[in-house]
């Protein structure tokens, strides 16, 4: 019997053309989807690892490789990637992702979990309120590149973190991101505040961005949103 997550990289027809993946299966083989939505960075070994935890998790994991198989090495090269990925391209290529995810019989269920990191963040976002699917988003210190998207189609429920020193997500900001959701949507997302992480908080291959307490809360919290809202099972 296996004792860890199963993992392999995938490709699948998406916005009209090949998408590539990371996927990774519990060791039951089955369970709710997840779609990881990576940092600015690219498809990388953290994020690699976060679908590994959440397979470990009982979730079947589906990370897409918006960037074609790129990853940055620095700043402006991430910078540079980010701006040449829009919004509504990226939104698509993501929906191709979750069509294939509810596609494979590993997958429970007729709805999926978002979750996203910077860039992912606000790609969660955006992917949620365009696709009826998504029925749980996670974003994490998200940056919305493009400005608020409109939620009047939204109907997945909202989990976001925030680190308190983040000047890329001021916390200020976060209110009038609920309002909008709120009045559009009817839908009144939690949003966390961590005293003392700043951006990248969760990000444990960056010791000078990583916060272990704030990053142990936030994976907490988003366990049992994601089992509560997928499952109907939250642990507490």
């Amino acid at each position: 019997m296996a004792n860890g997550p199963t993992l392999q990289n995938v490709s699948f027809p998406s916005a009209g053309t090949t998408a590539y993946g990371y996927l990774a299966v519990p060791p039951s083989g089955h369970g709710p989807g997840i779609i990881l939505i990576q940092e600015w960075w690219g498809l990388t070994a953290h994020i690699k690892d976060v679908a590994d935890r959440f397979a470990r998790a009982g979730f079947v994991v589906l990370a897409p490789d918006l960037y074609g198989g790129q990853v940055a090495h620095d700043t402006d090269e991430a910078l540079r990637m980010m701006r040449e990925l829009p919004t509504a391209r990226g939104v698509e290529l993501l929906s191709g992702a979750v069509g294939h995810l509810l596609g494979r019989p590993e997958t429970d269920g007729y709805t999926v979990g978002a979750v996203g990191f910077c860039m992912g963040g606000g790609f969660v976002l955006s992917l949620a309120a365009k696709d009826r699917r998504v029925r749980a988003a996670v974003p994490f210190y998200g940056v919305n590149q493009d400005g608020i998207p409109d939620f009047s189609h939204l109907e997945a429920e909202i989990l976001g973190h925030y680190g308190e020193q983040d000047p890329t997500v001021p916390p200020a900001s976060l209110e009038e991101l609920g309002k909008t959701i709120q009045a559009q949507s009817g839908i009144v997302p939690t949003f966390h505040l961590y005293p003392g992480a700043g951006h990248a908080f969760f990000n444990d291959s960056r010791p000078e961005a990583y916060h272990a307490e704030a990053a142990a809360q936030a994976w907490r919290l988003t366990l049992d949103f994601l089992r509560t809202h997928l499952t109907g099972t939250g642990t507490g």
